[in-house]
């Protein structure tokens, strides 16, 4: 059992060795919602490597993070950020924004709408297929 604790401390540190980075990326909002002024979190986005990698993050806020990891918790109004987000120029935001579209737009026509005009690279496309 320590073991895995110490692991998941050693991942948590390395994590926190990319927060400035991603800071000044983000310019201190949130990825996807920008959100500013909040606390943020990091993110990783899967499938999770075995050390943590800066183009595999991203900073979010304390909502957006809830219901990614939370699906079951999603407020479908708060996603309209996605308009955005899908045109993002980092690759990371473009597949957390693009999956969290297509999850929704089942249930959402506005969802489908930030879809439709979307172009993506085949790599990315290939990112968000395989989470």
């Amino acid at each position: 059992m320590a073991k895995g604790l110490d692991q998941h401390r050693a991942r948590e540190q390395a994590l926190s060795l990319l927060g400035k980075d991603l800071a000044r990326r983000a310019r201190s909002c949130c990825e996807l919602c920008e959100a500013s002024g909040v606390k943020l979190q990091t993110f990783e986005v899967s499938p999770v490597p075995v050390e943590p990698e800066f183009e595999r993050c991203l900073l979010l806020c304390d909502t957006c993070h809830e219901q990614l990891t939370h699906p079951k918790r999603v407020q479908p109004d708060h996603w309209r950020c996605l308009g955005r987000a899908v045109w993002s120029t980092e690759p990371v935001v473009q597949v957390v924004a693009v999956r969290m579209a297509r999850g929704l737009a089942t249930q959402h026509d506005w969802a489908q709408e930030v879809l439709d005009p979307l172009f993506l690279e085949p790599d990315i496309e290939q990112w968000i297929d395989n989470p």
